[in-house]
C-alpha cells in the first residue's frame, strides 16, 4: 500500500515550498529512489525544472521535464498532467498539485508538501481526509525553519 508524507512548513510563501520540494527531491534520489514531481500546471513544472538546477551549488538532480526525450534516461521527472507511461516506473510522488492525481497509488510513496499559505493548507487538509479515508497510512512530518 503506498505511504503518505506529509511535510509541513512553517513558512507562507511558494518560494519555501518550492525551495523544499527541491531538497525533497534531491533526498529522494540520493536514496535510489526514481521520482516524479507532480505541479500544478506547466509554469510551476518549468519553474522546477529551472530551481533543481540552482537551488544549491553542490546539488544534482537529473531530472527532466515528462514527456521529452530525456525523461526516459533520468530519475527524477517533472509534470503537470497525467503521468506518461514509458519506461521503468517512478517509485515516488511528491505532489505540489492542490488536488489528489487518480493515478497516486502507483508509487510506494507519496510526498505532499504544505506551507502555511492559506490555499495550501485548505486543499491539503482535504487530500490528508482523502487518503485517510480510503486507509492509506499518513505521517506527518512538522518541520522547523528552514536554512540556506
Amino acid at each position: 500500500m503506498t505511504q503518505v508524507d506529509f511535510y509541513i512548513l512553517p513558512d507562507t510563501t511558494l518560494e519555501a515550498r518550492l525551495l523544499f520540494a527541491c531538497r525533497l527531491a534531491e533526498t529522494i534520489y540520493r536514496k535510489g529512489y526514481r521520482l516524479h514531481l507532480h505541479a500544478e500546471d506547466e509554469a510551476m513544472a518549468r519553474d522546477l525544472d529551472d530551481r533543481l538546477w540552482t537551488f544549491r551549488d553542490d546539488a544534482y538532480v537529473p531530472h527532466a521535464l515528462s514527456g521529452s526525450e530525456a525523461a526516459d534516461s533520468v530519475p527524477v521527472t517533472i509534470g503537470w498532467q497525467d503521468l506518461p507511461m514509458v519506461g521503468e516506473p517512478p517509485q515516488a510522488l511528491l505532489n505540489l498539485h492542490p488536488g489528489i492525481p487518480e493515478w497516486f497509488s502507483r508509487f510506494e510513496r507519496v510526498a505532499e508538501i504544505i506551507n502555511q499559505h492559506q490555499d495550501v493548507l485548505t486543499a491539503k487538509r482535504e487530500c490528508w481526509q482523502t487518503y485517510r479515508k480510503r486507509g492509506y497510512p499518513v505521517t506527518p512530518h512538522q518541520l522547523k525553519g528552514q536554512s540556506g
